[in-house]
């Protein structure tokens, strides 16, 4: 997909999930164009930084170890701290104190991860919203939900989206219908800004009502920055989800998304039963499928012909997603 703006944004963007990085281990990263390293330190915090040691490049994460909260290169032994800085050098007295790695700042949510990007490496401008608290109108308990990973989460590789184009879906509430197979035609009920955030709700109409106002459904989605979208669902089953996008190239991304569904009574376990098991992935993990069917192939118009439904809340949303792009197209 080719877009007349930068594959580097700024903000938050997801990359795995925690059960991902073990306590000890170390994994290899690439995103936003740039080789990183991941670890979790002895002490249980996670790092990603520049993958490469400042000492001749070797590739930290590959054969790069932990050692209590520095990474290790496997060419020399040289230690990185957790502040990108040289901690140690094992055949001198000294560390080299100028030399760094660039840190990415990581949060860790409810077993999801996700690092800042700023393309000139600044620290957050902001501070990435917390996805239970950010509607607090609804269940914000995290133990009364199932864990999302790894039973109800996916990751989509290498996919040529963009992440405004799953953000300028959620402008989108008649694409339902075609894309989803809806059988009721869902309306956009609200949309607002609130600086780095965008909130979307969509509405499904109750067929069984005459009161048009009342809805069978109801989406709540925020939408932090580009990096992805935190949706909470109300009607007969009240669930949330995340689905995030972070560039990998220019023109490919990754797409991260998970489920959290309501514990059944009394049940303690990680994951539901076999039977909620089988209908979250056949009614709601298979939307994914549905929308990268168009976004494979989808071309970006610049200056699209739009309903009338869809103009103001489409080109909202494309003003808006401009104060994220630092650098310029091609950049």
């Amino acid at each position: 997909m080719k877009v007349p703006f930068t594959w580097k944004p700024t903000g938050w963007f997801m990359v795995g999930w925690s059960g991902e990085f073990a306590t000890g281990a170390v994994r290899s990263l690439r995103y936003f164009g740039e080789d990183l390293v991941a670890y979790r330190d002895d002490n249980g915090e996670l790092h990603v930084m520049q993958a490469h040691c400042r000492h001749l490049g070797a590739h930290l994460g590959h054969g790069g170890k932990v050692n209590g909260d520095c990474i290790e290169c496997p060419f020399h032994g040289w230690g990185w701290g957790p502040d990108g800085r040289n901690r140690y050098i094992p055949y001198q007295d000294k560390p080299n104190r100028a030399a760094q790695l660039r840190v990415y700042p990581v949060r860790e949510q409810y077993g999801c991860v996700f690092v800042w990007h700023q393309p000139q490496g600044a620290e957050p401008g902001w501070e990435m919203p917390d996805i239970f608290r950010i509607f607090p109108q609804y269940e914000t308990d995290p133990g009364a939900y199932y864990p999302p990973y790894p039973a109800m989460s996916r990751k989509m590789e290498r996919e040529p989206v963009h992440p405004q184009i799953p953000g300028e879906n959620a402008a989108d509430s008649m694409h339902f219908r075609y894309v989803h197979h809806a059988t009721v035609t869902p309306v956009l009920v609200d949309w607002q800004a609130d600086d780095h955030g965008w909130l979307f709700e969509t509405g499904w109409p109750d067929k069984r009502s005459d009161d048009p106002a009342a809805m069978a459904l109801n989406i709540h989605s925020y939408l932090f920055g580009l990096g992805g979208a935190i949706s909470a669902f109300a009607g007969s089953t009240n669930y949330r989800l995340i689905f995030a996008t972070t560039p990998v190239e220019d023109g490919s991304s990754d797409m991260f998304y998970s489920i959290w569904w309501p514990r059944l009574p009394g049940d303690e376990s990680d994951t539901p039963p076999p039977d909620v098991l089988e209908r979250i992935e056949k009614e709601f993990l298979s939307t994914l499928d549905d929308d990268l069917e168009i976004w494979r192939y989808q071309d970006y118009i610049d200056h699209p012909v739009l309903a009338i439904q869809d103009a103001k809340p489409y080109m909202a949303y494309r003003r808006w997603a401009t104060q994220f792009y630092e650098l310029p197209p091609g950049a």
